[in-house]
């Protein structure tokens, strides 16, 4: 029978006989005719087809991606996600259809943990595999994958039902595996509330001036500190934490996690168990145990349910002690999109546009922690293929992807951004990604770069795209060496996600005054109605925004974050600005008339569509 269990149904159905002998094995194996169709994988002319049928794309672009799809030998879908031609939970929702798989909607739904608990949360957050309904002799549960073999087999040897398998979309999964983690994290509370009291046994009565590194090491091997800074860690997994902060207090420590960019305190323990918990994480950093007037730096990693996670240390003397920071690196880059990172309409076209360039340069500008990194990440996937070469000089190195020459900065060896760059160029690459222009040297490299036939991906520190170029032309960069380098400059900032849970609300006669006091309404509004966010006769008075309400999934209302976007593209008009010396004002005014939206006016956007708030964009752009 395994013999069978590997053809694809495409192969099976050129011989009757065999297509037959496979519906009989797995109709006898499973006792349920339509999980046959669910093994069954769509094929490219199918997906076509029904694309072309239905008016999804137009056919032109159809016919383009197919030929390509049939040169390079993959599927259709992959191609059509990766170029923004449609999402991947349309494309799951197509594929559905085209087998005849129920699709199920998920988002917002509470399951019995006891019902969830019949798959292992590791099972199901690395099959994303959920079971949401049972009967006394069938089992339904959503997947995301449509030729998952080895999950359903295992499932049903395990609660001894029928499988029936359901296609859902990403954020009912999100949701789904959210509901385990609920139940992780109040299990990690009981164990820090536990630990914490055996540990304050083991430390009581020390000083930090009494311990020695002999001392240290050993506290930081005791099995209290090593389950409490475990816990610390997991806990801030399962939050989605950004980074960790322990910081010593006069009586106490305090410890807090940064969740979408915001502050939280998360638990407060007993002063007594700063020196074990600073002295584990030191151990698993391997810094030096003693040393306590200086900064120390350093990095290790966990996995976690099959996630692995890195984890950047930054330990600084203050009044109490040793404050303890640590940035959580998250090691896969799959998963991400451009159209998922909060890129849409125009701006979503000039990124897609300037990724088919061979040669220039693709910059992104904000303050630390708006997401650049990620956003050249999810280009630098979508460049990702066989025929280039991409290398790259980070620091640090947030994601690791396969196919991809990754360096890391190390200032105190001289390896830095521009000696990296100077070898990089010499190690034939098509593709180079420079994590940071920080200095003249570093961007007279990447700018040589993008001249003598390399694209080249980077970052700077500017509040808007339009600031960039004066911005290099500090760093003597001359104005033709810009416009003949520079493709396309997208500014960016995060603003928190509103929850499943939220209110409808319109603004007011004064309040829509008040708001084309800094934004302009006519563009925004324009903009919704090409991309058919709102009817063509919508006014504002009409249009709803949202409010976040408290849920058990989020005390504030927020959940996640999402990008909102400038994307300037290097035009004739603004070439002309440039060598003429224009300031940054000007070039964004010519910007604007060319279609740019603000991150303002694209936050705004984003406020209509229910994906944030309108005071969420005003913080953030203010800041």
């Amino acid at each position: 029978m395994n013999i069978f269990v590997h053809f694809r149904a495409e192969e099976l159905i050129q011989d009757e006989v065999l297509l037959s002998l496979f519906i009989f094995i797995w109709y006898t194996k499973y006792e349920e005719h339509s999980l046959l169709k669910f093994f069954m994988v769509v094929n490219n002319q199918q997906l076509k087809d029904f694309i072309i049928d239905s008016g999804l794309i137009p056919r032109g672009e159809v016919e383009d991606v197919s030929k390509r799809a049939e040169a390079k030998k993959i599927y259709l879908g992959e191609i059509l996600v990766s170029e923004g031609k449609i999402s991947e939970d349309d494309l799951r929702r197509t594929e559905a259809y085209i087998l005849g798989i129920p699709f199920v909607d998920l988002k917002g739904q509470k399951i019995e943990l006891e019902l969830l608990s019949l798959i292992p949360e590791p099972i199901a957050r690395k099959h994303n595999i959920a079971a949401f309904k049972k009967t006394s002799t069938a089992l339904e549960v959503a997947m995301l994958d449509t030729d998952d073999l080895a999950a359903i087999d295992f499932i049903k040897k395990k609660v001894g039902l029928k499988i029936l398998p359901r296609l859902t979309d990403k954020e009912s999964m999100k949701g789904l595996l959210l509901q385990y983690q609920k139940s992780l994290k109040a299990e990690f509370g009981d164990i820090i509330e536990k630990e914490t009291n055996v540990l304050k046994m083991v430390a009581d009565g020390q000083t930090d001036a009494a311990q020695n590194e002999e001392d240290l090491k050993k506290l930081a091997e005791d099995l209290p500190v090593v389950k409490i800074v475990d816990t610390l860690l997991n806990h801030a997994i399962i939050q989605g934490a950004s980074d960790i902060h322990i910081e010593p207090m006069d009586a106490q420590v305090v410890i807090r996690y940064r969740i979408d960019g915001m502050l939280h305190d998360a638990m407060v323990l007993p002063k007594t168990a700063a020196s074990g918990i600073v002295a584990r994480i030191k151990v698993l950093a391997n810094l030096k145990l003693d040393e306590k007037r200086l900064p120390q730096d350093g990095r290790f990693k966990i996995d976690s349910s099959g996630e692995k996670v890195a984890f950047r240390v930054s330990t600084l003397p203050v009044y109490y002690g040793e404050k303890t920071v640590m940035r959580l690196l998250r090691e896969s880059v799959s998963g991400f999109t451009l159209e998922g990172s909060g890129f849409h309409g125009v701006g979503l076209e000039r990124v897609h546009k300037a990724t088919k360039q061979r040669v220039g340069m693709i910059l992104t500008t904000g303050p630390t922690g708006s997401g650049k990194s990620t956003t050249l990440y999810t280009i630098l996937d979508i460049l990702n293929q066989p025929d280039v070469n991409i290398s790259t000089i980070e620091d640090p190195i947030e994601y690791q992807m396969a196919r991809v020459n990754q360096t890391q900065v190390k200032p105190e060896i001289g390896l830095t951004f521009a000696s990296g760059l100077r070898s990089l160029v010499r190690q034939d690459p098509d593709i180079v990604m420079v994590g940071e222009i920080r200095d003249g040297e570093t961007a007279s490299l990447a700018v040589n770069a993008a001249l003598t036939g390399h694209l080249v991906l980077s970052t700077l520190h500017t509040n808007s795209a339009a600031a960039t170029m004066p911005r290099l032309l500090d760093m003597d960069i001359e104005p033709f060496l810009i416009v003949s380098t520079v493709k396309v400059i997208i500014a960016q900032r995060l603003v928190r996600r509103l929850s499943n849970k939220k209110e409808k609300y319109f603004l007011t006669p004064a309040e829509i005054e008040a708001l084309e006091k800094t934004v302009d309404l006519k563009h925004v509004l324009k903009t919704l109605k090409d991309e058919s966010i709102v009817p063509p006769s919508a006014e504002w008075k009409e249009i709803p925004f949202y409010r976040p309400l408290k849920s058990e999934e989020s005390e504030d209302g927020y959940k996640g974050r999402v990008g909102i976007h400038e994307v300037l593209e290097m035009s004739p008009a603004i070439r002309d600005l440039v060598i003429k010396g224009a300031t940054a004002n000007e070039v964004e005014i010519q910007a604007r008339k060319e279609g740019m939206s603000t991150m303002l006016e694209d936050g705004i956007f984003k406020s209509v569509q229910g994906l944030t708030t309108i005071e969420e964009i005003l913080r953030v752009v203010s800041e």
